[in-house]
């Protein structure tokens, strides 16, 4: 049986300590704009335990690739606590399940799996490299949200940097 590679990632995630300052630095970068969604809340299972898990996160892009950034809130259990930096690949897919069951017949093992209304996700590591996740995300209209902000941030001129949206 072929083992086509999976397509390109689609996003990069990096856990910070400010959202904003975060976000300012990679705004004198260049990169932008900034599409900020403030209290996001998952549901899941981090290593066996039920968990809740908030967040404040940032998104931009850089030519195809979206940029993640991710401020914990919670003090609980969760892939975020105790990260800093470079934290994720991830992939945009159509359902779920059959992305994580063909990462899991290449050798990758699940470690977070959440989700809320909007989207679910699941992160998975290979267990001879800790701390090398991989995120598989499914979403309605996700891959629409990604080409629009791709052409946003080929098109943008330095106005409006950062866009919250309530959750």
């Amino acid at each position: 049986m072929p083992r086509h590679a999976p397509q390109a990632f689609d996003q990069l995630g990096f856990v910070v300590d400010d959202l904003d300052q975060s976000i300012n630095h990679w705004l004198q970068l260049g990169v932008g704009p900034w599409t900020v969604f403030r209290d996001v809340q998952l549901q899941g299972n981090y290593q066996g335990r039920t968990v809740d898990v908030r967040m404040n996160v940032g998104l931009a892009y850089q030519g195809g690739l979206q940029i993640e950034l991710i401020q914990t809130t919670s003090d609980g259990p969760s892939p975020y606590r105790n990260a800093q930096g470079m934290h994720h690949m991830a992939w945009v897919v159509d359902e779920l399940e059959s992305a994580v069951a063909r990462l899991r017949e290449r050798g990758l093992q699940p470690v977070f799996e959440a989700g809320n209304a909007s989207t679910r996700v699941c992160y998975l590591e290979n267990p001879s490299e800790p701390g090398v996740l991989f995120e598989v995300i499914e979403g309605a209209g996700l891959r629409q949200m990604i080409d629009h902000g791709i052409a946003e941030a080929r098109d943008w001129n330095g106005e409006q940097p950062v866009r919250v949206i309530a959750v």
